[in-house]
């Protein structure tokens, strides 16, 4: 008796199938491309008895693309490390394997050479469509495709100049709604930190609807702060810079932040506690995306909650959408996010000295005296 399963290069072939079963290679295609008038009730039941027995799997690859179909779907993502990105993936899979279709990821890690890398292997794969989390500054390749015609869903951020249906977080308005709720809780020394703007529509939107949101409280003072995660201790040292510039313009108002996404919430954590800061006493704190830690932190971190199954799983759709054809003017889908209230965004009202720019800039002075006294 043979091995029923094959791998590598002795992975069995129709050759084989045809050979045991005594029928033509001919008569093999036919039975697995599901031909069955084509064939006597005889022929059928030796080649479906020799297939089973021989443990034959025929090649998804090779019958999608004789037939013109893969039934793959390319999902490139500017860096896998960013929760948002796991998250949205699982609302992708659960997408593709409902309509029958395979998923195949590729991470950029925010890098236009392997952008174009990952481009270039899934098209040697003929993926039927694309999900497209792009980094935003090489816009070149997506316009390539675009000029093709080849189905094309983005996910998150918009790219100038590219007519593609895209799928996200409202995030204007998610962004006001984070900071009405600062605002409403008595802060009014705002700070959104973010990563380079440059080129992300999704940061640019939750910028925007930021400023807004600031703009409706004219004696309320709101920045924007951006931070490179990639180099040590920066984000400390943008907030301690923010902090004392607040303390030297003579404000006596009360500080929260706003964090532009999971990852920068983490950082920020770590810099706040590096300064032996605490929210809600010494701040107030408020992040984009749900994180698994966000409600076990201190008092629990409060969050915009994005809907990333959903986006995922909609994204998906509206790209088989386009993979069957439709060629109508291209669409928005834009998802609410969901304020979850916790310690960390805690009202100032009945606490005349929580969150002050005074105890901040204070408490600074105070750690890098015993920092030095120690060093």
């Amino acid at each position: 008796m043979r091995q029923s399963i094959k791998t590598g290069t002795d992975r069995v072939t129709i050759a084989q199938v045809a050979r045991e079963a005594g029928v033509s290679k001919t008569s093999v295609s036919r039975y697995l491309g599901g031909e069955f008038d084509a064939l006597s009730v005889r022929l059928r039941d030796q080649i479906g008895k020799t297939i089973a027995r021989l443990g034959y799997q025929p090649s998804q690859m090779a019958r999608g693309l004789k037939g013109g179909r893969t039934r793959l779907i390319g999902m490139l993502v500017a860096d896998i490390l960013n929760p948002y990105s796991v998250a949205v993936l699982h609302g992708a899979e659960a997408a593709c394997q409902k309509h029958g279709y395979t998923l195949m990821l590729c991470n950029t890690g925010n890098d236009e050479a392997r952008e174009k890398q990952s481009l270039a292997a899934l098209h040697s794969y003929s993926v039927e469509g694309l999900l497209f989390n792009t980094q935003g500054r090489n816009v070149t390749p997506l316009r390539e495709l675009g000029q093709a015609a080849f189905p094309v869903v983005l996910l998150d951020r918009h790219v100038e100049g590219c007519d593609f249906d895209l799928v996200g977080l409202d995030n204007v308005k998610a962004a006001q709604l984070g900071t009405r709720h600062l605002l409403a809780q008595g802060y009014t020394d705002i700070a959104l930190v973010v990563q380079p703007l440059y080129g992300v529509s999704s940061r640019q939107g939750r910028q925007a609807g930021f400023l807004q949101a600031m703009s409706e409280l004219p004696d309320c003072h709101g920045e924007t702060l951006e931070v490179d995660l990639e180099q040590p201790g920066h984000v400390a040292t943008v907030l301690r810079e923010f902090f004392l510039r607040r303390a030297a313009a003579g404000s006596q108002g009360r500080v929260a932040i706003l964090a532009g996404n999971g990852m920068v919430s983490l950082q920020i954590a770590l810099a706040l506690q590096s300064m032996k800061l605490r929210f809600p006493d010494d701040l107030g704190l408020l992040c984009f995306d749900e994180l698994a830690w966000s409600p076990l932190v201190g008092s629990g971190i409060s969050t915009i909650e994005q809907p990333t199954y959903e986006i995922g799983f909609t994204a998906i759709e509206r790209l088989l959408v386009r993979i069957q054809g439709e060629r109508s003017v291209r669409m928005e889908l834009l998802l609410d996010g969901r304020l979850i209230h916790r310690g960390s965004s805690a009202s100032v009202a009945e606490h005349p000295e929580r969150a002050r720019v005074a105890g901040i800039s204070e408490k600074i002075h105070t750690t890098n005296t015993l920092q030095y006294a120690t060093a």
